[in-house]
């Protein structure tokens, strides 16, 4: 028996990719052929194909719209489509694969066959550079807080300072720390580099990093510091990617991306960094240091101003990355006060908001108010992307609150000449020792907390007790009474977002299912669904859920093919993770890929700090049971909410 292996994934990685999986194994059934499929969705890879697979496959099938790695095909037939080719296509696949129709593959197809994505550009100068800090910041951190924890538990205070016995385990900490940290100019060049011109890249822009960190190279002290990585990653990248464009003889092809793309581009990037770049660079590195040690009065305090309202403005963002890496750099070059106000500045955006909702419940949702627990634990340890769920919801006056006070508490730490010697922020690191000025460092983040917490309570409406519907008192005058004294249609909440989702009716019920939907076009059926999520208690805004909504339907359409359309968001509007249910009998056009109307919906809410991948699972299930034809049938025939109720259970 002929045997296929397969992959499939999208660049959403929910439905299309478990959708694909199945056809393809249907029609290998069908076929009788023996098939596996590997599916590379958003909870990472499943049924994952192994060495001995591919030793025993007579060929490959790639249905994706994303990159997968190829090299381990390497000298296996291989095709190599769009996932909806395989939804729509899979017997045609897997005929063509072993019809002989289907290449040898070899690694130098790898930039030819590249999937095109159909999402929104992207700045590739800013994916690039964040491809590198996401590589770097592990580095740093971890480095960081390994000299801290040996300056606290080994250092013996002198009158030079916190000094750790060369003979101490604590030493060995030290230098394992300093190693780490060591790594973060050459980490963010090689990984910069790889963003752009793929593996290729990683060794020239690894080299070229480290040359602008090592002075010595050309006759600088200092180097060229985080900027100089950054021009030796983006040289090196591309100066790989052009030798990659040369065309050569076949049987140098296989060679040239491990042997003469690395040689070649780290002997440019080099010489080019010694030679010309370099010294320049470190010059300017090296009066931006001076100039930053020597800054005092007005001018100290405008710059804390700054890297406050940088940290706290994008909780994580371009912004508050660039801040962030300003700060590391410094510490790199001995200047541990500009690190102190940025340590400063990052914790307080969540800690304020955490603050905020412990101090007036009256402002905040229920939801908001289980939030403010995270975000002011996570504040402890330095993660400002503890305040996003909060600014997301009120920007307008979350935003400027957390700006604020971030600024604040910058500049009480900017005057205070408040030193952090690790590259990161948070009380964590006072209580690993890495702070000078211990005390002014916490006085520095109370008043910034304070001033977060109480500009945003000054700012915010008390929320609603509950939401109003009109009802007639028999007078004729139209009253208003809460919803709670009405009778709704209501579906259990999960006891906490982390439930275990075993099969669809785990998340939905009668009351979210309407048999009969009457909207004639995409955006009423949505209000209509939605309307059903509002009425069982799911939502604590419409607005803000079909937003999100909306929003996915622009990426891509959710219109799945063969009358079936799968609406879902994410938002901080949802109380629990649910489903509804719709049938449209006449069908609405939902842009669907093949053309057909969409006649089952389901759309799925999913709350914006929902834990686990849970309702990814249930993804699946729906998909994976959607591509049987005849279950389609069943539900498009049944009559009553109960009917379509007990067909739903048979999803898990």
């Amino acid at each position: 028996m002929a045997k296929i292996l397969a992959v499939t994934a999208c660049p959403v990685g929910i439905a299309h990719t478990y959708m694909a999986a199945e056809n393809l194994q249907k029609a290998g059934q069908a076929l009788g052929i023996d098939i596996k499929v590997e599916t590379q969705g958003s909870i990472g890879v499943e049924n994952a194909l192994t060495e001995q697979d591919i030793a025993e496959a007579d060929g490959i099938i790639i249905a994706a719209d994303k990159e997968v790695p190829k090299d381990r095909f390497a000298g296996k037939k291989i095709i190599i489509t769009g996932v909806q080719d395989g939804v729509h296509k899979p017997e045609e696949l897997i005929k063509k694969v072993l019809s002989g129709d289907a290449q040898v593959y070899k690694p130098e197809m790898a930039s030819a066959n590249k999937s095109q994505s159909s999402g929104k550009k992207e700045n590739p100068i800013y994916k690039h550079l964040m491809s590198g800090v996401s590589y770097m910041v592990p580095f740093i951190v971890v480095g960081g807080l390994l000299i801290a924890l040996a300056l606290t538990l080994g250092g013996e205070k002198t009158p030079g300072g916190i000094v750790i016995p060369e003979d101490s385990i604590w030493k060995q900490i030290e230098s394992l720390g300093g190693t780490a940290f060591m790594f973060m100019v050459p980490i963010l060049a090689g990984f910069i580099a790889v963003s752009i011109a793929d593996r290729p890249g990683l060794v020239p822009g690894m080299i070229g990093g480290y040359i602008a960190a090592n002075g010595s190279f050309y006759g600088s002290e200092a180097g060229a510091g985080f900027i100089g990585g950054i021009i030796a990653g983006f040289l090196a990248g591309y100066v790989a990617l052009a030798i990659k464009k040369i065309k050569v003889p076949k049987a140098v092809q296989p060679v040239m991306p491990i042997i003469f793309i690395p040689i070649l581009a780290s002997v440019i990037v080099g010489l080019l960094f010694i030679y010309v770049i370099g010294a320049p660079v470190a010059a300017v590195f090296e009066g931006l240091t001076t100039w930053l040690a020597g800054m005092q009065g007005g001018s100290s305090i405008l710059l804390a101003i700054i890297l406050g309202g940088m940290i706290a403005v994008d909780m994580g963002g371009p912004f508050n990355k660039v801040a962030f890496l300003f700060g590391s750099a410094m510490i790199a070059e001995g200047n541990y006060e500009i690190m102190g106000p940025i340590a400063v500045a990052i914790c307080i955006p969540p800690i304020g908001l955490g603050l905020a909702t412990f101090i007036n419940k009256r402002k905040f949702r229920p939801t908001e108010q289980e939030a403010g627990k995270a975000s002011f634990t996570m504040g402890l340890f330095g993660i400002t992307e503890g305040a996003i769920p909060f600014a997301a919801q009120d920007p307008l006056r979350v935003i400027p609150s957390i700006v604020v006070g971030s600024m604040v508490g910058s500049v009480i730490a900017m005057i205070s000449n408040i030193g952090d010697r690790v590259a990161h922020g948070g009380p964590i690191v006072a209580v690993l020792g890495a702070v000078d000025n211990v005390v002014m460092f916490f006085v520095a983040v109370i008043v910034g907390v304070l001033v977060t917490a109480f500009m945003v309570i000054a700012l915010k409406k008390n929320v609603e007790g509950e939401p109003a519907v009109a009802v007639a008192d028999g007078s004729g005058v139209v009253a208003k009474k809460p919803v709670s004294e009405q009778k709704v249609e209501k579906t259990e909440a999960p006891k906490n977002n982390n439930v275990e989702i075993n099969k669809l009716t785990d998340i939905t019920s009668e009351y979210l299912i309407d048999t009969e939907l009457t909207g004639t076009t995409r955006d009423d059926v949505i209000d209509e669904m939605i309307a059903k999520f509002d009425a069982s208690g799911v939502l604590t805004s419409k607005d803000e859920f079909k937003k999100a909504i909306l929003n996915r339907e622009e990426q891509s359409s959710t219109g799945l093919g063969m009358n079936i359309a799968i609406p879902h968001g994410k938002s901080s509007a949802v109380k629990h993770p649910a489903v509804a249910f719709g049938i449209k009998h006449d069908g609405v056009d939902w842009k669907s890929l093949d053309g057909t109307d969409a006649k089952l919906i389901f759309m799925i809410a999913v709350p914006e700090q929902s834990a686990g991948d849970a309702h990814l699972k249930i993804l699946q299930m729906l998909s994976r049971k959607l591509m049987d034809e005849d279950f389609r049938n069943q539900l498009l025939q049944a009559k009553t909410k109960d009917e379509a109720y007990k067909l739903l259970e048979d999803i898990q």
